[in-house]
């Protein structure tokens, strides 16, 4: 039996990303062994897919923090003997830990740390989306078209239970997802805008959950202050593969350009991105069901980043600030408007 390790230890959005290409490899090898490297906040993300037999972590900010760590790890790593590695990750750390593990085929990027550690060097091409990448790192030959994979994972029933309890008094037939937060204060749209968004919905005989990490609890909270009954604040509530359940229920899902704009396309369900200081041309736009994004790009200053800054560089955030809220909900109508089958 062949065995495979795919190496992916980057932010929850960028490993569901890379499902669809994990499918792929245990499609074209159903009797191989498919590990994979992540770390501990994505471990659950990858237990969930089928296809993947072992979420392997490494606790980069932590117990592997120290290179003689690293090697120590690296060491358990070569007792796998896998005959493959892929690194999705181009950090470093990502490839000493190939060059440690000393297997004789790997795979990685043109733009990686070190990138002649790896004996197959795949070109990292910008223009692409990331699933396109990533498909081209395994080798994957797709079209316009055939690239476009819904990022599976299975639900337990403790899963699915849980959610239902928590909307069991809840008219799932209209109901919108709304994602305000973000890491990264410049991917933000400001909370008085969300707040106009889903006042909207709210007087248009629609409910509105928010979801988020314990991270966005207090961003929630002030948006949930709007006090109508309709709005269910789910931030800090689930775990990711709970929060993509919950999102399956959904008509809709309005985020910044954050890991739930990915959550959504694993949901199945259409998603509205909103850019502020980045684009959709770093390639982590939302691409099925009807699914769009919304930006405001007539600035010289924008892009001022690939993930953003924790204030505006020049102090004015006009990237968010100029984009009305109207055009965010008229879009967002044309969406809940438009028949697009799954």
């Amino acid at each position: 039996m062949k065995k495979f390790l795919f190496i992916q230890t980057a932010f929850p959005g960028d490993a569901i990303l890379t499902l669809p290409a994990l499918e792929k490899i245990k499609e074209s090898n159903p009797d191989s062994q498919l590990d994979v490297l992540c770390i501990p906040s994505t471990q659950e993300i990858f237990l969930a897919a089928p296809y993947v037999d072992n979420a392997i972590v490494i606790d980069k900010r932590g117990k592997q923090k120290s290179f003689f760590s690293l090697i120590k790890f690296a060491k358990e790593l070569r007792e796998n003997n896998y005959d493959k590695i892929y690194s999705a990750h181009r950090s470093l750390r990502t490839s000493l830990l190939v060059l440690l593990s000393e297997v004789n085929e790997s795979y990685g990027f043109s733009n990686a740390f070190l990138k002649y550690v790896y004996k197959n060097i795949v070109h990292y091409e910008l223009s692409k989306h990331e699933v396109q990448r990533n498909l081209d790192l395994i080798g994957f030959k797709y079209d316009d078209s055939s690239w476009r994979i819904k990022p599976f994972i299975k639900f337990s029933n403790e899963v699915v239970n849980k959610v239902d309890n928590f909307i069991k008094d809840v008219d799932t037939k209209n109901l919108i997802a709304v994602a305000p937060g973000s890491i990264w204060a410049t991917k933000r749209y400001p909370i008085e805008k969300w707040k106009k968004i889903v006042n909207y919905f709210l007087n248009n005989g629609y409910s509105v959950v928010l979801i988020g990490g314990k991270e966005d609890e207090q961003l929630c909270n002030s948006i949930s202050e709007i006090g109508n009954e309709k709005i269910i604040n789910a931030a800090g509530k689930f775990s990711i593969v709970e929060s993509i359940n919950l999102l399956t229920r959904c008509k809709l899902l309005i985020s910044n350009d954050s890991a739930p704009t990915h959550f959504g396309m694993c949901a199945g369900i259409k998603v509205l991105t909103i850019y502020c200081s980045t684009i959709p041309g770093f390639g982590f736009y939302p691409y099925l069901y009807g699914s769009r994004s919304v930006s405001f790009d007539k600035l010289d200053c924008k892009p001022c980043g690939i993930h953003g800054y924790r204030e505006c560089p020049l102090d004015h955030f006009n990237c968010a600030n100029n984009l009305s809220e109207n055009e965010v909900l008229r879009i967002a109508e044309e969406m809940l408007n438009e028949h697009t089958s799954r």
